[in-house]
C-alpha cells in the first residue's frame, strides 16, 4: 500500500532521520551526521524528490525500491554495527547510468576515506561492462563502527546473463589470489547442475586489514535444511545444529517456496576453503505480519545472548507504525557462523515509499 506523505518530506529527509535514530540506538550517534551525509551522496538526484511521486528507478534494495536497507549486526563481543545497503542512482536512470554513476561516487568515497581499490581493480573488467544486464551492477554497504566507517562494495555475477555466472565468480577468485577456493566451493553445490542454486552477489571489502573479506552470495529456490546444510559443509566451523535452530525459529518450513534462501561463504586472503559461513533467511516472505517477524527474532536474539531489546530500538527507529499493518520492515535476518565475524544480523527496509500489506495466512513457525 501507498504511503501518503507531505511533498515536503524528501527521500533523503526520510532516510537521514531513520540513520540519526539508528546511530543513536547503537551508540554511534558521533557518527550520525557523517552517515547521513554520506547516504544522501550516494543516492544522488533521487533524494531531493518528494516522497510522494513515484520512485525514479526500480531499485532492488528493497521491496518498494527505496534504494536503502538497513542492517544492525549483534557481534560476538556484544556491540552492534551498523550497515546502509545503498543503490547510487543517476539524474536520469537506468542500467549503464547508474553505473557510471556509482563509479562517480566510489571515487567520492575514496577521497573521504582511506580505501584500498587494488582487488576492486582486479576484478572491475569483469563485473562492470559498459551495457550491464541484470537487476543492478555495483551497490555499496557502508558499515559504521565506533572506530570507523568502511565501505564494501557487491558486484553482480549475472550482469552477463545466468549461465555466465559462474565462470565470473570463478574468475573474480583467481583475480584475487583465490583460484583454489572454486573447486571446493563448487564440490558443495546442494543441486548440482540445477538454476534453483545462482551466484547473486560478489562481495569485497575495501579495505587493507588481515580481516577484509571477499564474500561469494548465492540465491537457493525452493530450498531448505538440507540444502543449507550442505552448502554450510564448505566451512569447517559451520555448527549444523545452530543451522537446524535457526531455520526453525525464524521460518519454519521444510521448504522456501517464497524468496529464495541466500548464503555467503566468506574468504580471507589466500583461503582455500571459507572462514565463514552465512545464512539469509527472507522473514517477510514467511510470516504473516512484522509483529510475528519481530517476535521470532526477537527469541533466536535472545537464544544467542543478544540484548533483544536493542531490536524493539530500532524498529521504532525507522517506523511508528504499527506492526501488525504490514510486512516487510524486517526484512530479512541473517546468521554468520566461523569468523570473522560471528553472530546475527537483522535487515531493516526503510519503507520510503509504499508499505506491504500483511499476509492472508500465517506461515512458518509459530
Amino acid at each position: 500500500m501507498r504511503i501518503t506523505r507531505s511533498r515536503a518530506v524528501s527521500l533523503n529527509g526520510h532516510t537521514g532521520t531513520q540513520v540519526r535514530r539508528l546511530c543513536a540506538v547503537v551508540g554511534l550517534t558521533h557518527r550520525a551526521d557523517e552517515v547521513a551525509d554520506v547516504l544522501a551522496d550516494i543516492i544522488g538526484p533521487a533524494g531531493s524528490r518528494p516522497l510522494d511521486e513515484p520512485a525514479p528507478w526500480r531499485s532492488d534494495v528493497a521491496d518498494d525500491h527505496t534504494p536503502v536497507e538497513y542492517s544492525i549486526a549483534f557481534e560476538e563481543d556484544g556491540s552492534h554495527t551498523l550497515r546502509l545497503l545503498v543503490e547510487a542512482g543517476a539524474r536520469k536512470p537506468g542500467p549503464a547510468a547508474n553505473l557510471r554513476a556509482a563509479l562517480a561516487a566510489l571515487d567520492r568515497l575514496a577521497q573521504r576515506y582511506p580505501l584500498s581499490l587494488e582487488r576492486f581493480t582486479a576484478v572491475r573488467e569483469l563485473f562492470l561492462p559498459a551495457e550491464p544486464r541484470g537487476v543492478f551492477s555495483l551497490w555499496f554497504s557502508i558499515v559504521v563502527t565506533k572506530a570507523r566507517v568502511a565501505v564494501k562494495v557487491y558486484l553482480n555475477p549475472q550482469v552477463h546473463g545466468q549461465a555466465a555466472a559462474p565462470g565470473l565468480v570463478a574468475a573474480g577468485l583467481d583475480r584475487l589470489g583465490l583460484a583454489a577456493a572454486w573447486p571446493d566451493l563448487s564440490a558443495h553445490a546442494p543441486r548440482p547442475g540445477s538454476t534453483l542454486d545462482r551466484f547473486s552477489f560478489f562481495a569485497i571489502d575495501l579495505d587493507d586489514t588481515p580481516r577484509s573479506r571477499v564474500k561469494v552470495y548465492q540465491s537457493h529456490f525452493r530450498a531448505g535444511l538440507r540444502e543449507l546444510t550442505r552448502l554450510g559443509a564448505a566451512c569447517p566451523l559451520t555448527d549444523a545444529g545452530v543451522l537446524a535452530d535457526f531455520t526453525a525459529t525464524i521460518g519454519g518450513l521444510d521448504s522456501y517456496d517464497g524468496r529464495p534462501l541466500v548464503t555467503s561463504h566468506i574468504y580471507l586472503d589466500g583461503d582455500e576453503r571459507p572462514r565463514g559461513f552465512s545464512v539469509y533467511l527472507p522473514v517477510r516472505d514467511y510470516v504473516r505480519d512484522d509483529e510475528v517477524a519481530l517476535a521470532r527474532t526477537k527469541t533466536l536474539l535472545s537464544a544467542h545472548g543478544f540484548d533483544a531489546a536493542v531490536l524493539d530500538r530500532a524498529v521504532a527507529a525507522v517506523t511508528d507504525r504499527p506492526l501488525d499493518s504490514g510486512v516487510g520492515l524486517i526484512a530479512h535476518v541473517s546468521l554468520r557462523m566461523g569468523r570473522p565475524r560471528p553472530g546475527v544480523t537483522v535487515y531493516l527496509s526503510a519503507e520510503a515509499y509504499a508499505v506491504a500489506a500483511p499476509a492472508v495466512e500465517a506461515v512458518g513457525a509459530a
